[in-house]
């Protein structure tokens, strides 16, 4: 098991499956109806906008056979900082447009959610950030190109990613910088939470791209 070894610099390798939390910068969460009650709003929580993370740039794919909609399709639900233990909404419809993941959402009407769409529906909070699942990465070299084409190393490429949750965040964190959820503050996962397969099982995952 994974659980006896220790990370270091050397092995920055992407873990598939790993709950990880990107913030996406917007500034027009609008609302679908006029009205002061309104309670659908649109927005977008995804880009194709490389992002650091802790094993390096990281570019989620929005071809829409690389993106997996099914789970926020049907039970997608709003969250405000992440916190699962505070659901404020639900997605009542995601699509892909133009490589950007969009969504229209709706708000509860508990105090709770009341606030938080009083304060979205005012301009006070304007943060999205999705939390999502990769199962396949393609590894793209420094100064190649990725096997499309289209994008260029270094970067690890989400080939095959799910979003499960969109969340209104208060402080949205540096937009060039990516957030794991699992993940230390130097950037590699907590101890104790290493029940995950071996190196070579992830390395196994990673689409080794042959370009030079």
């Amino acid at each position: 098991m994974f659980r006896s070894q220790k990370k270091s610099q050397s092995q920055k390798t992407p873990t598939n499956n790993q709950s990880l939390q990107r913030d996406f910068s917007v500034a027009s969460i609008r609302a679908v109806n006029e009205g002061e009650n309104n309670r659908a709003f649109e927005l977008s929580f995804s880009s194709e906008e490389p992002c650091q993370m802790w094993f390096g740039p990281e570019i989620l794919d929005h071809d829409p056979s690389a993106v997996d909609l099914s789970r926020m399709e049907s039970m997608g639900v709003v969250l405000f900082n992440h916190d699962r233990n505070k659901v404020i909404g639900k997605v009542t419809r995601v699509w892909i447009d133009g490589h950007r993941g969009k969504a229209t959402i709706e708000f509860d009407s508990d105090d709770e959610s009341e606030t938080v769409r009083s304060k979205v529906a005012s301009g006070t909070l304007k943060g999205v950030s999705v939390g999502y699942r990769v199962t396949n990465y393609e590894s793209v070299k420094e100064g190649a190109k990725s096997l499309d084409g289209r994008f260029t190393g270094p970067c690890y490429i989400a080939k095959k990613w799910m979003p499960f949750e969109i969340s209104i965040v208060s402080v949205p964190a540096d937009a060039t910088v990516g957030v794991g959820r699992d993940l230390h503050e130097n950037g590699f996962p907590p101890p104790g939470e290493d029940d995950r397969p071996a190196l070579s099982y992830f390395e196994g995952c990673v689409t080794a791209n042959k370009n030079h």
